[in-house]
């Protein structure tokens, strides 16, 4: 589908919002950030965009639709169910080099907006039931399939793993070292390989 010359213009500035956001965060970033990246004009900036708080709510839900597309695009080539739970973890094996410069914009977000921005807390609370679902979903169609045994507890082993996923993703940046997260990977798909039938 084409895209018209104002809708390409608007695509460009959320995108190139979207590290300055990532990095810097809701409060942090402003509009200075923007018109110095795009090299637009303030009044170019709003014809597009309400205000700040307009451009924030859509820098966000591109940053939540593309990790979320990336992330379920490559869990969709793998045809067993241990093979998508191992892409899950490998989509998260560099928490430096991230797709969207700053880190896992899921975990910058949510840790900004829990108590300062109630619209933003839910809408990444949403994304993490979704991805608890799809995570869950997966180890059940592998228990079903034979691939994992009964005694996997897919609600218990998905939250251990995404909890530990998304908390090495913040301790790897603070530290800036991605080692602690092969460890980590390595780890629970030795665990989650404890279940294989």
């Amino acid at each position: 589908m084409m895209l018209t010359k104002a809708e390409r213009t608007k695509q460009f500035i959320i995108e190139t919002a979207a590290p300055i956001y990532n990095q810097k965060g809701i409060s942090g970033a402003n509009i200075d950030d923007v018109l110095d990246a795009t090299k637009l004009t303030k009044g170019c900036l709003y014809g597009h965009f309400e205000n700040k708080e307009d451009l924030s709510l859509q820098v966000i839900d591109y940053m939540i639709e593309n990790n979320s597309k990336k992330l379920v695009s490559m869990i969709s080539k793998e045809k067993t169910a241990k093979g998508k739970i191992f892409t899950y973890f490998d989509f998260y094996k560099d928490p430096i080099e991230t797709h969207i410069k700053g880190g896992c914009p899921l975990i910058n977000m949510a840790v900004e907006s829990d108590d300062n921005f109630p619209v933003v807390k839910e809408k990444i609370a949403e994304v993490f039931r979704q991805g608890q679902n799809m995570f869950v979903e997966i180890l059940k169609q592998g228990i079903q399939n034979g691939e994992f045994s009964n005694d996997l507890l897919p609600e218990i082993y998905a939250f251990k793993a995404v909890a530990a996923i998304e908390g090495a993703v913040v301790m790897c940046r603070i530290m800036n070292t991605a080692k602690p997260m092969q460890g980590l990977i390595k780890s629970l798909k030795v665990e989650l390989g404890n279940y294989s039938v």
